[in-house]
């Protein structure tokens, strides 16, 4: 994946992060890779044979700013937790943290992209329901925008750029998404790559993007400064 990253090592953002995330596809779907709870001791987990939604975008992130295991190591570091310090309470578990939370790793650009964005307060890691999706960490105030399913019209999909991160806008108010993937133009219309749980995929798929968007509420966008 360095080697790949490294041969086109000029290129724009955007190229990188397309020419990056492919190299993912068809690797396995994993969920709960990631060690650290309130009571179990953080590691940081390298797993390339097996990805998340989330774990995806982590690793793609990093490889997009290293040019060498150690320098991937370290970039890992600092997209997956605060102030680059490993540990549970500082990983960055919410997909909206990586604009919310300095330095900055993307920017939140869904309001820029259609006059339809709203925008929703919602207090992350406290369940509609009661209690808190992750035990040990704090409710989290924020204002969360997303543009509805049905008005992500062709001006839209034109303002997208190849690389954003597109999140499934979740209902819940404790969550910000429910699911990641990043934003490709393929050459047959654009397509939503992303690590599906789903059991007719299970691994790193392309999914065309309008299907996708008929199954969520709607997205949210961040994209990557670097």
């Amino acid at each position: 994946m360095l080697a790949a990253r490294n041969a086109d090592s000029t290129a724009e953002t955007s190229r990188r992060s397309e020419l990056l995330s492919r190299q993912f596809l068809g690797i396995p779907y994993g969920a709960n890779t990631l060690i650290g709870t309130e009571s179990v001791p953080e590691e940081l987990v390298v797993d390339l044979d097996s990805v998340d939604c989330f774990t995806y975008a982590d690793y793609v992130e990093a490889l997009k700013r290293a040019g060498t295991r150690d320098e991937f190591i370290a970039a890992l570091t600092a997209v997956r937790y605060r102030d680059g310090i490993v540990s549970f309470t500082n990983r960055k578990h919410f997909f909206t943290d990586w604009a919310a939370v300095a330095p900055e790793l993307a920017t939140d650009v869904t309001a820029s992209l259609s006059p339809a964005a709203i925008q929703t307060g919602k207090n992350l890691n406290a369940k509609d329901v009661g209690g808190t999706y992750l035990p040990g960490l704090p409710v989290v105030p924020r204002a969360v925008t997303y543009i509805p399913s049905e008005s992500v019209d062709a001006s839209v999909l034109s303002r997208l750029r190849d690389g954003d991160y597109v999140g499934a806008y979740a209902a819940d108010g404790g969550l910000d998404v429910t699911h990641v993937g990043v934003f490709v133009n393929g050459p047959d219309g654009p397509v939503f790559r992303n690590a599906s749980s789903l059991s007719q995929y299970g691994q790193v798929v392309d999914q065309p993007f309008l299907g996708y968007l008929q199954t969520v509420p709607g997205i949210v966008v961040l994209r990557p400064v670097a």
